[in-house]
């Protein structure tokens, strides 16, 4: 199993990498790729139409602006689309959160919070562990290792006061 990331451009690196970071936590495959809705239509649409088939399992597309990427990438293939809207000096994200979330009816995107790529790695990771019960541990794991963090810090400050 692997996860597609891709973006519109390299300006959106530092967010998805984020999306990377959770991937390898979980020693999960993924690929990278830069590829605009807009700029370079027939190659997002030929990398969405094969992704099936070279073995990913997820998508996750960021995009900003007009954040067309993840709708267009979901509209070539039935795997799932996780659409990350990435933030913008202009509206600072609205605009493609709406874009995103606003899919119309028959092909559907899932959508995270703005610059949220992580949440994108982790609903990837929830869809993936459906049919892999090694992952689905892993998830649980990663759960209870949150969870005693904030038990942790939670000590600390009743501790101090």
């Amino acid at each position: 199993m692997k996860v597609a990331i891709v973006m519109g451009s390299k300006s959106d690196l530092p967010i998805m990498e984020k999306a990377a970071e959770i991937l390898s936590e979980f020693g999960l495959d993924y690929e990278m790729r830069i590829l605009s809705a807009h700029r370079t239509p027939e190659e997002a649409g030929e990398f969405a139409r094969q992704a099936k088939e070279r073995g990913f399992s997820v998508i996750i597309a960021g995009a900003g602006l007009a954040a067309h990427l993840p709708g267009v990438l979901a509209s070539w293939t039935t795997l799932p689309v996780i659409g990350v809207p990435l933030s913008s000096k202009a509206l600072g994200g609205l605009d493609a959160l709406a874009s995103i979330v606003q899919m119309p009816p028959g092909i559907p995107v899932a959508t995270v919070g703005i610059d949220n790529a992580q949440n994108a790695a982790l609903l990837a990771i929830e869809i993936m562990a459906l049919s892999d019960p090694v992952l689905a541990e892993q998830l649980i794991l990663y759960r209870a290792k949150q969870a005693a963090k904030v038990m942790a810090h939670d000590s600390a400050l009743t501790t101090d006061a």
